[in-house]
């Protein structure tokens, strides 16, 4: 609460979600908030809570609808987030859709969408961003990741890819600012959340949507997911693995102990496919018995 308080902190992402609920949680701390998504009238709904269990006041929330794919705004955004505040003290890139579809079903279209939105826009608006904390010497840049950052699973070749490149590039971008020792790079990988990310996920083609969303209560709550992200960007940890189990467990065995990661992974996936296919969620509970 201290170290955020006050802060003007970005969220991308956040008319849904665990962008959502970061809003809620940095407000009632008293962060000041720039919100973006690309639906300004959900946008609109999250401030209005804001003001409600917070302390602030309308001109300490920015509404600012937002595009990641639409990289000649990213520019003109960051402007306008400085003209409001005069600052940016945090950016949280946490826009970005999943994926459920297997590779052999999925057109190439759908794997550019994937890179274009969670990639290259994520990376385009740090780059403006960046320039600022730069010019102050300080800042923090806090990117949600995924476990499939670190590991790959079937179902979301494209979306593992994805958070893989962020991964790479946000790794290699913390060494290149070894001058600038007050700006933070933090990777935030979460694992299964209850969020509405799954009824927006890409599917094998640009215009279908997933038919099913299943059964979510098994997934971490998203405002532990949030607390522990806060926390972990708070204390300027260049990653944070936010799980439970089994999940966080492969990411462990993913890291250590590959070749059991792979063994692992191969029987997980089926159970996986086999989920999807029936219309259960895909990350339903590996351990859960038939009745």
């Amino acid at each position: 609460e201290n170290e955020l308080r006050g802060k003007v902190v970005w969220v991308t992402g956040a008319s849904s979600g665990i962008g959502e609920e970061l809003a809620y949680q940095l407000s009632k701390i008293g962060a000041l908030l720039a919100i973006s998504a690309r639906r300004e009238d959900e946008l609109e709904r999250v401030k209005k809570k804001c003001l409600q269990i917070s302390s602030l006041s309308e001109k300490d929330i920015l509404v600012l609808r937002l595009d990641l794919t639409d990289r000649s705004s990213h520019e003109a955004a960051t402007n306008s987030v400085l003209k409001h505040f005069g600052k940016i003290d945090v950016l949280v890139n946490n826009g970005g859709r999943s994926q459920r579809s297997l590779f052999v079903d999925t057109n190439l279209d759908v794997y550019s969408a994937i890179m274009e939105l969670n990639y290259l826009g994520t990376i385009s608006l740090t780059k403006h961003v960046l320039n600022h904390m730069i010019q102050r010497k300080k800042g923090k840049v806090v990117t949600v990741s995924s476990v499939m950052g670190i590991m790959g699973a079937p179902l979301a070749s494209g979306y593992c890819a994805s958070k893989h490149a962020l991964q790479g590039f946000f790794n290699s971008l913390r060494t290149e600012l070894t001058d600038y020792p007050e700006i933070s790079i933090i990777n935030i990988c979460p694992g299964p959340v209850q969020s509405k990310i799954i009824q927006n996920v890409f599917t094998e083609n640009l215009a279908k949507s997933i038919e099913n969303s299943g059964d979510q209560s098994h997934k971490m709550p998203t405002n532990r997911c949030v607390r522990l992200t806060l926390v972990s960007a708070a204390n300027d940890l260049k990653e944070a693995w936010i799980s439970d189990h089994p999940y966080l467990a492969v990411c462990y065995l993913w890291q250590y102990a590959p070749t059991w990661a792979w063994w692992l992974m191969n029987r997980m996936g089926k159970r996986r496919i086999q989920n999807f296919k029936s219309g259960v969620d895909a990350d339903a509970s590996y351990s859960r018995k038939k009745k």
